[in-house]
């Protein structure tokens, strides 16, 4: 009895001497995981991310946000509730919400337009070129369909980035000339070739829109169907088009 009370004495004493946060109950002989533990490894982890590492955090966080709810619906509190860390940390990095916002976006529109830049400035056939055009932005809407989610949105009030429009508008400069090299072969104005380029990319961009949550048809058969259209089309333009619907 008194062996069996000092041991339960003992025990007691041992409990009582680790801080209330290190308790912990145990069961059989496992082995016990404590809550005191268990803090210092997270906080570990968490200042072993350099600032570089923790910049890239928060933009795909700030990215993922952005794509599901929107610029205006997205706080800095959500930001910083998904990565973990406080809002001064946000502040630090990137200012507020539209600094991160506007690098999300910058990256977006670089990784778009460097992949429909890369087929349009290649060599061959004017088709070809349209061809590969079509296939680099739906590549993009179906490898990057949050990136594309949030460049398709309004851009917020005072944006002083890119934005989705400017972006056409760079690449319809690109398709301006290709056309007008075409115009030419064909004997057709090329003065006219940029209201051809704008439309061109308008139908291609208003597809891809389409296509992003609209997943119907296979990327290679609406890429197809663009060219059909723009291709066909331009195919059989008149030197000279004219309303018919309008009286003489």
């Amino acid at each position: 009895m008194t062996t069996s009370l000092s041991g339960s004495q003992t025990g007691t004493s041992r409990d009582a001497s680790r801080p209330a946060d290190a308790q912990a109950s145990t069961f059989g002989h496992d082995v016990v995981v404590t809550q005191a533990q268990e803090i210092p490894a997270v906080a570990t982890a968490r200042a072993r991310m350099t600032g570089k590492q923790r910049r890239e955090q928060l933009l795909e966080v700030g990215r993922k946000l952005f794509a599901d709810k929107g610029f205006e619906a997205t706080t800095v509190e959500e930001i910083a509730a998904k990565a973990g860390v406080s809002k001064p940390v946000v502040y630090e990095h990137f200012g507020g919400k539209e600094g991160l916002y506007a690098v999300v976006v910058d990256r977006e529109i670089r990784s778009l337009l460097d992949g429909i830049t890369g087929a349009l400035t290649s060599d061959g056939h004017a088709r070809r070129l349209l061809e590969q055009a079509a296939l680099a932005l739906l590549d993009y809407v179906e490898n990057s369909t949050d990136g594309f989610r949030i460049l398709v949105r309004d851009s917020p009030a005072g944006q002083a980035t890119g934005s989705f429009a400017s972006l056409l508008s760079d690449v319809a400069s690109q398709v301006e000339y290709i056309l007008a090299a075409e115009f030419k072969r064909q004997k057709l104005d090329p003065k006219t070739a940029p209201i051809y380029a704008q439309m061109l990319v308008g139908m291609v961009a208003l597809t891809g829109q389409w296509w992003m949550d609209s997943r119907k048809f296979k990327k290679a058969d609406v890429a197809a169907h663009l060219v059909n259209l723009a291709w066909n089309g331009l195919g059989g333009m008149e030197p000279k088009p004219i309303l018919r619907t309008l009286k003489k």
